[in-house]
């Protein structure tokens, strides 16, 4: 069972379009108040529904990527946009990231943060910006 969203058309997570995170916790976090705010609070049973944990998971992935491989987030915002969360974050390096299985039986470190990316989102898209990139990630939360 999905937890069941507010029917507002839009709606931004308090702060977070001005002030960048600094790393995935932080965005996490801006993620969850915005998420409680939609559903109406988050509750253990809300936190363990798979909509909202996928959403934190695309979350941390995106913002970890960027931390990671293009030294640091130039911009975020989340907000949610009929009924969907939509999240966008930009780093200063202009290489997109390169979708890779990883080889079954491996062990190691990196290369199963993008992948799961595709997988959870409804939509994804990157795009260049300002000398680097801007990746914009939809979830559907219903």
């Amino acid at each position: 069972m999905h937890p069941t969203p507010h029917t507002s058309p839009v709606r931004h997570a308090d702060a977070v379009p001005a002030r960048v995170p600094r790393s995935a916790a932080e965005a996490r976090d801006a993620v969850a108040r915005l998420l409680a705010d939609e559903f109406g609070g988050l509750t253990d049973e809300t936190l363990a529904n798979v909509v909202v944990a996928d959403a934190l998971l695309v979350t941390s992935e995106i913002v970890t990527n960027a931390l990671r491989h293009a030294d640091g987030v130039t911009g975020f915002s989340a907000r949610i946009i009929g009924g969907d969360l939509q999240l966008v974050v930009e780093d200063a390096d202009p290489r997109h990231p390169v979708l890779q299985e990883p080889v079954p039986g491996s062990v190691g470190e990196g290369g199963y943060g993008w992948p799961l990316v595709h997988r959870l989102t409804a939509r994804l898209s990157v795009t260049p910006h300002r000398g680097g990139k801007r990746i914009t990630a939809v979830v559907a939360l219903a």
